[in-house]
């Protein structure tokens, strides 16, 4: 009978099974933020990075204000106040950086309503005014946000800021969905350059916006903060376009 030597170390292997990833819908979404969560803690931008991004966000916005909104804003107060009742500026309270609740400008684009700042704006939605109808659709309602910008509460590229009642619901059940508050919001970013705009009509929609919001912070950089801001300008030439003419650019 062969006797095993009590001093000797036991070498044997055991395979060890590589977790598989969930097929589960849900599991597999949980299971690519929790890589895209461990891509982004592993990037640092640039040391200068935030300085040179606050300076341009100055500079565009001191520009915008004084060449275009001085007066660009006489003409829509104008016109919206001769389309329906109400004051010429919307301003609702949206989440900001690292959780902080700020308000945010816009031209006002519907009827007053209750539903205001609980209820998403949908398409053909009855409370958008005539003129509110183009205002949205060439982005020019969301210029005011130029002077949340040079009050330091957003930044001209970054996440889009939710309102308070979506920012507590969303973060409750999408993974990850806070790590966008580490970022000053803006007023376009990724998700809008990837036509993820407007109104959030499925959950699955929602977390592909949080997607690209993440991407963004893994690659936030000078460059690409240029190279979203010129596709956004060219998206909305584009579409005021399309809203002039009734013809498609494609």
């Amino acid at each position: 009978m062969e006797m095993k030597d009590p001093g000797a170390l036991d070498m044997r292997l055991e395979k060890v099974q590589t977790p598989a990833i969930p097929q589960t819908d849900m599991a597999s979404i949980r299971f690519m933020f929790q890589e895209m969560n461990q891509q982004y803690l592993e990037h640092q931008p640039a040391s200068y990075y935030v300085t040179a991004k606050r300076i341009m966000d100055v500079a565009i916005s001191s520009l915008f204000i004084l060449t275009i909104m001085s007066w660009l804003t006489p003409i829509l107060a104008i016109l919206i106040k001769l389309t329906s009742k109400g004051p010429v500026f919307f301003v609702q309270k949206r989440t900001g950086y690292m959780g902080t609740e700020f308000d945010c400008f816009k031209f006002r684009t519907m009827y007053v309503n209750d539903e205001a700042h609980i209820k998403q704006v949908s398409i053909n939605d009855k409370r958008i005014t005539w003129i509110g109808k183009f205002l949205r659709v060439t982005h020019l309602d969301e210029t005011p946000q130029f002077f949340n910008v040079l009050l330091g509460d957003m930044s001209v590229v970054g996440p889009r800021p939710h309102m308070l009642y979506h920012t507590r619901y969303y973060s409750e059940c999408i993974p990850y969905y806070n790590l966008r508050l580490e970022v000053l919001p803006g007023m376009t970013g990724m998700a809008q350059i990837k036509d993820y705009i407007g109104e959030i009509s499925v959950e699955r929609e929602l977390r592909k916006r949080i997607q690209w919001d993440i991407y963004y912070m893994k690659n936030r950089s000078i460059w690409l903060d240029i190279n979203i801001l010129f596709t956004t300008f060219g998206c909305v030439f584009v579409k005021a376009y399309e809203l002039i003419t009734g013809k498609s650019s494609k």
